[in-house]
């Protein structure tokens, strides 16, 4: 491949397929949509599979093995949906992926009780935020061989060590998590690495009750569930969304 090549010069060269080119009239659309940045809103997961598709051809245009595409949202707003669809849809456009999710950095359970935190899971201090980065630098770096990043269990409420695959090779790596647009160090270096960070939004209140019904479902009673919606949930809500200007595309869910 040449340097330079445009993304139709790999579909000749057989580096991906051409469908992943977004060549569609709702990709083209949308490619028109998001010129202006994040004030343009996105729903369809055409649109979407088709802009993601895009992101992958334009890395590979630009010799680069892999990209990252970033996926960012309060608790509850549809992120890991949103993720898990382009994870099982991409394929089909001729696109590898491979999924990495921020919830597989989560500190355990002891660690939190050692730092006085436990009580509030799912602040921004209570992931491994350096140890994600330097996945992330390093799922960029060493596409020479497969690399096993951390999922988390969500019957357990636990990180598992070692439990996803990023295979060796080209991939669109799909990531998802709250804090991907933080300003903070050391998630301001992600800015860097990400070709693109979406955000995703919802009705808040649907958002609250989806979280209530979540905290219930892994063993919370009513009240225990919607205080800690109040207490935990809601100021990480806040923080997310004060850094909605920063992200690439917003999606309306």
């Amino acid at each position: 491949m040449s340097e330079g090549a445009t993304a139709e010069d790999l579909v000749a060269e057989d580096l991906v397929a051409e469908d992943a080119l977004g060549a569609n009239a709702v990709a083209e659309d949308v490619v028109g949509q998001v010129a202006a940045g994040a004030d343009a809103v996105v729903t369809e997961d055409d649109a979407l599979l088709a802009r993601a598709a895009r992101v992958f051809a334009d890395a590979r245009a630009a010799g680069r093995e892999r990209a990252v595409l970033a996926i960012c949202g309060a608790p509850g707003a549809g992120k890991t949906t949103l993720a898990r669809m382009l994870v099982s849809e991409l394929p089909r456009l001729g696109v590898p992926v491979a999924w990495l999710p921020l919830d597989g950095f989560h500190l355990g359970d002891d660690a939190l009780r050692v730092l006085g935190r436990l009580e509030r899971k799912g602040a921004i201090d209570t992931f491994d935020g350096w140890g994600y980065v330097a996945t992330v630098r390093r799922v960029l770096e060493e596409a020479d061989h497969e690399i096993f990043v951390p999922g988390f269990e969500r019957d357990l409420e636990q990180p598992i060590a070692a439990n996803l695959i990023v295979p060796a090779g080209p991939a669109l790596v799909v990531t998802e998590g709250n804090w991907l647009l933080d300003a903070s160090e050391p998630w301001a270096e992600l800015a860097d690495m990400f070709a693109e960070t979406w955000l995703v939004e919802t009705d808040d209140v649907v958002r609250r009750e989806r979280l209530v019904a979540r905290h219930v479902q892994f063993g919370k009673s009513g009240p225990e569930a919607r205080a800690w919606v109040e207490r935990v949930d809601e100021p990480n809500a806040v923080r997310v969304a004060a850094a909605r200007e920063r992200a690439s595309l917003v999606v309306a869910l």
